[in-house]
């Protein structure tokens, strides 16, 4: 296995603590970002991101970049606004896209980018319908760009079931089975590490 250099964007969440230290655990160098916590950034500003890249790039090339993050409404979808679909799309779709758009140019050869969606892309709840569009949205772009990106990059989304540990969204997910943060770690392994593109990998 080759040690590679990722961009972990989200890593002060569940999910991106759990990927972040689980790239280390195999030897990977990680620099983490988020919000408030290590290298900062907003991924509702574009500028944002785009100096996120330009700062961890001029420290060394980077080989991957992992967004584990995205924030969505989550309420019934009669009391649903425009301005609620908008915030969900600006966070979890287009702060992610920016991610790619920014940090393909910058990426090392044959590098890669993995995304998040979830699994309300395709199976929906009650209080979800943000979640569902912003979700969707991800997947589209991964699957459109996994042909386009250049140095022969691969990119693919993580889709996730309700996480075990996030006890607090279990009665928006009724009937669904939760799964641990490490199974979901894992797969955003598989991504980095393998050499699938295009693909949407549900856990």
């Amino acid at each position: 296995m080759t040690t590679q250099r990722v961009l972990v964007v989200g890593a002060s969440g569940l999910i991106g603590g759990a990927v972040a230290d689980l790239l280390e655990q195999r030897g990977h160098e990680v620099v983490r970002a988020s919000r408030s916590t290590g290298e900062q950034v907003d991924l509702t500003d574009e500028a944002s991101v785009a100096d996120l890249l330009r700062r961890v790039t001029a420290a060394g090339p980077l080989h991957a970049v992992v967004a584990a993050t995205g924030k969505v409404p989550f309420k019934p979808a009669a009391e649903l606004t425009v301005e609620d679909y908008r915030a969900g799309l600006l966070d979890k779709a287009l702060g992610q896209i920016a991610l790619v758009v920014h940090g393909a140019p910058l990426l090392a050869e044959r590098g890669s980018f993995t995304l998040t969606s979830g699994i309300l892309s395709h199976s929906p709840v009650p209080t979800g319908a943000a979640a569902s569009v912003a979700n969707g949205a991800v997947e589209g772009f991964v699957r459109a760009h996994a042909a386009t990106l250049p140095g022969g990059a691969r990119i693919n989304a993580v889709s996730p079931n309700v996480l075990a540990e996030a006890e607090g969204y279990h009665p928006s997910f009724p009937g669904f089975l939760p799964v641990p943060a490490a199974d979901v770690a894992a797969t955003y392994v598989r991504a980095v590490e393998g050499v699938e593109t295009g693909r949407v990998l549900d856990v």
